[in-house]
């Protein structure tokens, strides 16, 4: 569960850095840490504990039905792996997220050899 308030506070200082600063720059670096938060949470949701992703895991771990010994071993080996599929979403994330982070200083940098400043109310100010 720590994990996922984790996630939430990345998340919230993201957006924070995103919608408060002034600073090109900082509203950037405010995207890459969001990205970086929902790629966190897609992980965090794909990891199982004794077969059961901790977020649907009951309050009392006595409650959790364990793996048998019957089971054959690839039973046993699936019911305790992790989930490739967020996985898989994480790293076409991650790609995906590359690409908006460089086209987002491509277009900074941009800014900055037309208005000579990255803050947000002097380049309004400077329309024309």
């Amino acid at each position: 569960m720590l994990a996922y308030v984790l996630c939430m506070v990345l998340l919230a200082i993201g957006i924070y850095g995103m919608v408060a600063k002034k600073n090109v720059i900082k509203m950037i670096v405010g995207l890459a840490v969001t990205e970086y938060a929902v790629n966190m949470l897609l992980v965090v949701l794909g990891w199982r504990k004794d077969g059961i992703p901790p977020i649907l895991a009951p309050d009392h771990p006595e409650q959790v039905t364990r793996v048998g010994d019957t089971l054959h071993a690839s039973s046993q080996f699936l019911a305790t792996t992790v989930d490739p599929l967020p996985q898989a979403l994480v790293l076409t994330s991650i790609v995906v997220g590359l690409a908006v982070v460089a086209l987002a200083v491509a277009l900074a940098v941009r800014i900055y050899q037309k208005y000579g400043t990255f803050d947000i109310t002097e380049i309004r100010k400077l329309k024309g």
